[in-house]
């Protein structure tokens, strides 16, 4: 599921040093001339792309980045010491565009790819450049160069990890907003996402996963009813997939187990691989059952839904494509917790079988080429002893 992260900043590399104005002083050496050395050149703002990092929050609260200034030159021909430059680790995939000039200033395409996006500026001269002829002694100097100041659009075209399933009202707002940073419209009504909702879940400091809110199923979906027929379509580029049910629902008549049918049924006629994707139930909204009912009517709910996945092993081997349940309170965050960290375990072991088997396939390709080169170079050498 695509969607664009935005982010804005200010990047400005750092100022050069001045030159120094200085005169060599030594013992027996009356006139010794100018010594004076050149400022430091300022740091520069570099881009990095980074396959650690998956969005662009991060800029989000941070607007300003400056690199430092370059030291001023000094006396004996010293040079000044060049300012630190600034890495902005950012995702891969990302486009940086300065917003004056509308001019593409890099697209970070590649692992490691490293642009300048703010260049510091040059150190300006001691007055040891301007000894002349006729002028032994100069005062002269020039100051340090300002370096780039530019105000930078960060795109980043991100794919979610994870995509909400569920009709409109089953608190999937609710629920991005209780494990992320996103901040979605939340309201008693139908339809109440109208704009697709991304949130960037951190585990830890090195671990997050992005999840997508995007507008409620109704049934008819499939065929386009509603806004959700969208949803179905980008659904397919998704890790996983939460099915969220409102297990306590405001109308008395509203059925959680019909619709939890009929979303379930929407997926299937629109596409049988959506249908078979990885698929976890996510009963929310417990806190609104009294505490001594909740267990009961949960196992009632399964019952009637034709839950068959049976009861959670956190011991037993991976199984990519084995549903699993969860309850869950969006409201309070009761139950969030274990869920979102069940999620990052799930993904990051998908990732790691997903790359094994790339690294199989590959190696299989390599022996495949040098089995048939082997081959050939067999029959060119019967040739030629022929």
């Amino acid at each position: 599921m695509k969607f664009i992260d935005e982010a804005r900043v200010e990047v400005i590399g750092g100022k050069g040093g001045n030159g120094s104005a200085s005169m060599r002083r030594e013992k027996f050496v009356p006139r010794g001339g100018p010594d004076g050395g050149d400022g430091g050149k300022g740091g520069t703002v570099w881009a990095i792309a980074d396959e650690d990092i998956n969005t662009l929050v991060d800029y989000r609260f941070q607007k300003k980045y400056k690199a430092r200034d370059g030291e001023n030159g000094r006396g004996a021909d010293c040079y000044g010491k060049g300012g630190d430059d600034i890495e902005l680790r950012m995702p891969i995939g990302t486009v940086i565009t300065d917003v004056e000039s509308g001019e593409v200033i890099a697209d970070l395409t590649t692992k490691g790819m490293r642009v300048a996006i703010a260049k510091g500026g040059t150190g300006g001269f001691g007055n040891l450049h301007f000894k002349s002829s006729t002028n032994r002694a100069p005062r002269q100097t020039t100051p340090g160069f300002e370096g780039e100041r530019r105000d930078l659009r960060l795109e980043l075209k991100v794919l979610a990890d994870v995509g909400l399933l569920g009709m409109p009202n089953a608190g999937k707002s609710t629920f991005i907003r209780a494990v992320s940073a996103a901040k979605p419209k939340v309201a008693d009504y139908p339809f109440t996402t109208l704009h697709p909702n991304l949130g960037v879940v951190r585990i830890d400091e090195n671990r997050s996963f992005v999840i997508a809110d995007v507008p409620g199923l109704i049934e008819g979906a499939a065929e386009g009813a509603g806004l959700g027929h969208r949803f179905l379509k980008h659904l397919q580029r998704t890790g996983i997939l939460l099915h969220l049910v409102d297990l306590a629902p405001f109308d008395s008549e509203t059925d959680p187990v019909a619709e939890a049918k009929a979303i379930v049924e929407e997926l299937r006629k629109y596409d049988e691989e959506l249908y078979t994707k990885p698929r976890w139930l996510v009963l929310n909204k417990v806190d609104m059952i009294p505490e001594d009912e909740r267990e009961e009517r949960v196992k009632a709910f399964l019952e009637a839904y034709g839950w068959d996945a049976g009861t959670d092993n956190p011991y037993a081997e991976f199984e990519p494509l084995k549903p699993r349940l969860f309850v869950i309170a969006g409201l309070t965050g009761e139950g969030c917790r274990d869920l979102t960290y069940a999620i990052m375990d799930y993904l990051e072991a998908a990732k790691k079988i997903a790359k094994e088997e790339a690294e199989a396939e590959a190696a299989r390709l390599a022996a495949e080429k040098a089995a048939l080169l082997a081959a050939r170079a067999a029959a060119l050498e019967a040739r030629d002893v022929k």
